[in-house]
This record gives C-alpha cells, structure tokens and sequence, in this order.
C-alpha cells in the first residue's frame, strides 16, 4: 500500500468515530500531544526570562530609597482604599499623627495660660460660748488665658470672685490675687479689672509686657468628634494638659446656682483648677473656656467650657466698663404652664409678679398680674425665652410686646434701659 492510500485510510479510521466524547477526548489529546514538543521553547524560556527581568527592575528599584517609599505607600493606600471600598472600614490614623498633634498644640498653648491664686478673708461665726470670730485667711485656685501682650487675662469669674455668707461664716471679696507665667515662678500681682456673674467671665490684669497671647478659632465651626485638649492648672498642677474630643456642641447646662449656660461637651477631663484655663483644638487655638464639671457616682468625662465666640463682646465690655451693659425691662416674673395657667384662670406665658420703680417696664406700661405672650412677634413662654430676645438689643432700642390683661391683649412698646 502507497502512502497516498495510508493517508486515506486513516481519514477512514477517524470518521468512523460514533461516540461524541470519544471524538472530542481524541482532539484534545492529539492537540496536546502536539502542543508538548514546543512548550520549553515557546512558553517556559520566555516566562523564566521575564521573572528574571522583574526581579532585577525590583530589586534595583528598592534599592533607591525614594522609589521604595513610593512603591510601599501605593501598596498601603491601596490596600487601605481596598478596605473601605470593600469592607466598609474606615482608613486608620498613626498613633504618631496623633501624637504630633498633640504635642503641637500644647507647645502652641502653654506658653499662654497662666495659674491664678486667689486669697480672701473667712470669717468664722461660733456661738456655742457666746457669739465669737475668728479671722482666717483661705486661697482658691484656678487658671486664666493670656488675651493680650500687655497683661490682660481672661478667666471665670468664679475664680475672683468668692463673697458669700452663711449662717456659720462669711467669706469675703478677693483680697488678693496673684498670676504664675509658663515656665516662671515668679508670682505677679493681678488686678480685678471687670467680672461678670451673669456668664461667669472675668478679666484680670497684671504689669507686664511681651507676654505670649493666645490666638482664637472660631468655636461656631466645631464639629463633635474632633481632637480636644483642655489646658490650665488642676489641683495646683501648672500647666497640665489632657486630651479627648469635643462630645457635643450648644449643650444647654444649669449650675448649681440655677443659671443657665450653652455650652461646649467634652470628654478631656476638667478638675478643680482647670476653670479658666483654654480647651483648644488640634491647632493648637481656644475654642472654650473651661468651666465646669459633671462628678459624682456613674459620671465620668462630662466637662463643659464656654464657647470662645460668645466671650469676645463679654471681654471688651469688662475692659472698657469693668461691667457688661445689658438691656433692662425691670420686671420679675413666673413660667406658666398649661396646668398652671387653667388652675389660675389665666393663660400661658409670663405672669408678672413686680415691676421695678423708674424701670423701662414701669414707663411702657406694664402692671403686675399682666401675662406677656409674645415679645418681637414672638410667642414666649418663659423669662428665659424673654430674656433671649432682650438680649438680642441694645440699651435703647424699642421692643414690642403682648400681654393678656384681664382676658383681653394689649400691645405695649418698651424702651430698653441699662441693667443697673
């Protein structure tokens, strides 16, 4: 037989194939068969080759310190893009950034606050054996912000501010009033130049020039969450810091004499001395006075300080008057309530219970027993929402409001006086 008849044969052989998995198993094999005697030189030496390739390009590559920091922090940013595309995580922050930013900010800081040492006269009143004084001298201690190169500081009024009686004793007015600078045991003597009981602010003052000032951020921009350090003098400790974050903005917060204050929260922990001191943001700027304290059993990390922004108008009124000037209307009144208000057959609003002789309310108008409803417009319920409107002008200005008198309304016109 020929090898032209060989081929056909074989062509024979293959159609002859019935089973479809046969055939198809048949093709592979034969394909594979025939793939095998070029594989080393086709497929193996290239790839070798190229491994070999790229460990030289790496390697020389990781040898420049320059390109091995940017291939490693492509590699980190996208295993971390990886995470939070895919994962839901959120990027991690180095505990050295942090770290920076804390240092950062307490080298900015220090420098401008101060300690305060107040002294004053307690008079002790004993009368077991026949009534008996006895005079003794007390310190209380606080801290203060730097507001000025010349020597102003500012801080609560609490601190200076320490006249009070009782039936046992009685304390009086600050009768001196010392400063310690960052880094510096010198005690400079301070004057009270202005208080004010109202916002707890006060400005002292001492002679001496050069002096580090504080720079302000803007408290209105803060956002719960961010980095806080609070800064002042806890216990006598000078120049302590503390960090947290700030925990809530405008927090509506009674003291324990019953004012009301809106206030920054934070977890940056506030003892006994810390009042005046800075809370400061990662900048190392004051966005808060701190000022109080939440203690007792199950409380931990509330500390409150007043916002920077509503200090600034406080603190030049105190330079300027050695007192805050605040519109006056000269009433004192009662919240009434629904339940109240219908036990009483009156309505809702503000009972008035005096008006002062001479006063801006006297002169508008208004009588006891009159219920104020509205003031500018608005419906008021309660002194402090009065109040908050009168606030919002100036001595002078004219302000409207509404009372129900005897089951009738009556639109009265005030010119606001100065709180005496």
């Amino acid at each position: 037989m020929d090898e032209k008849e060989n081929k056909e044969q074989t062509v024979s052989n293959f159609k002859t194939v019935q089973n479809p998995n046969t055939y198809k198993n048949i093709y592979q094999n034969e394909s594979t068969v025939k793939t095998k005697s070029g594989f080393g030189k086709n497929v193996l030496l290239p790839f070798l080759s190229g491994v070999v390739g790229c460990a030289v390009v790496l390697g020389t590559c990781f040898g420049i310190p320059s390109i091995r920091a940017q291939l490693l922090n492509i590699n980190s940013n996208s295993t971390s893009n990886a995470k939070s595309e895919n994962s839901g995580y959120v990027s991690q922050t180095s505990l050295s950034n942090y770290s920076d930013t804390a240092v950062y900010a307490a080298n900015k800081i220090l420098p401008s606050i101060v300690g305060i040492k107040v002294e004053y006269n307690v008079n002790s009143l004993l009368s077991m054996f026949g009534r008996q004084t006895t005079l003794t001298t007390a310190t209380a201690s606080g801290s203060g912000i730097i507001i000025s190169e010349d020597g102003y500081i500012l801080t609560n009024n609490h601190i200076v501010s320490t006249s009070s009686s009782e039936s046992y004793y009685e304390v009086s007015e600050a009768t001196k009033v010392t400063v310690t600078l960052f880094n510096d045991e010198t005690q400079y003597e301070a004057k009270i130049v202005g208080k004010d009981e109202q916002t707890d602010l006060a400005v002292i003052k001492i002679e001496k020039t050069g002096l580090s000032k504080a720079e302000f951020a803007d408290s209105d921009n803060i956002k719960v969450g961010e980095f806080a350090m609070a800064v002042g003098n806890p216990l006598g400790l000078q120049s302590s810091i503390t960090c947290g974050v700030i925990s809530a903005v405008n927090r509506e917060v009674t003291d324990t004499d019953g004012k009301k204050f809106t206030l920054i929260q934070t977890d940056a922990a506030i003892n006994s001395g810390n009042s005046g001191g800075a809370l400061v943001n990662g900048e190392g700027k004051v966005i808060g006075i701190n000022t109080l304290k939440l203690s007792g059993t199950g409380i931990e990390g509330m500390g409150f300080a007043i916002p920077i922004n509503s200090t600034t108008d406080i603190t030049s009124q105190l330079i300027q008057y050695s007192k805050v000037k605040r519109p006056y209307i000269g009433i004192s009144g009662m919240d009434l309530n629904e339940q109240t208000a219908k036990a009483n057959n009156l309505v809702v609003g503000i009972y008035v219970k005096s008006v002062d002789d001479f006063s801006a309310g006297e002169k508008a108008g208004i009588k006891i027993g009159d219920v104020i409803i509205e003031a500018d417009g608005k419906k008021v319920t309660s002194m402090d929402e009065l109040n908050a409107i009168k606030n919002s002008h100036q001595i002078g200005d004219q302000m409207k409001i509404k009372v129900n008198r005897e089951k009738q309304e009556k639109e009265l016109t005030i010119t606001l006086g100065e709180q005496p």
